[in-house]
């Protein structure tokens, strides 16, 4: 009996440590999404990768018009469709694309283009409009 007390409190402090709250979560936006890939000089030089975490994070901080944000970086490719082939991915949403427009003038970001530029030799963006439900 004891135990079966002591396993269902871990339990139940673990899922609540865990559980998401309405406070915590972030609601995708679906009106407009940017999508950005950077592809880096030196893909395995860890400064460089902290440099880049370090300043993108700053930069979504402080951002006025990101509504949501997703920083990613590539995971094994299983499938022949999936390219890996990028350094980081930068997934974006705003409430409009006049919203995007003044992420793109906004001092956070052109600092953090202008702290970090030197870092890759290629960058993709796609931005996409929601469908309406």
């Amino acid at each position: 009996m004891r135990n079966l007390i002591l396993t269902l409190f871990i339990v139940g402090v673990t899922t609540s440590t865990f559980a998401q709250t309405k406070d915590s979560m972030k609601n995708f936006d679906p009106a407009f999404a940017h999508t950005v890939y950077f592809w880096f000089k030196d893909p395995d030089n860890t400064s460089d990768r902290a440099l880049f975490e370090a300043s993108l994070k700053k930069f979504l901080q402080h951002s006025q018009f990101a509504k949501t944000n997703f920083i990613g970086k590539p995971p094994v490719a299983t499938r022949d469709v999936v390219d890996g082939s990028f350094t980081y991915s930068l997934i974006v949403t705003f409430e409009s694309a006049e919203a995007q427009e003044g992420y793109q003038k906004e001092q956070a970001h052109l600092t953090f283009i202008e702290e970090c530029k030197h870092l890759w030799e290629k960058v993709i963006v796609y931005d996409s409009f929601g469908i309406a439900e």
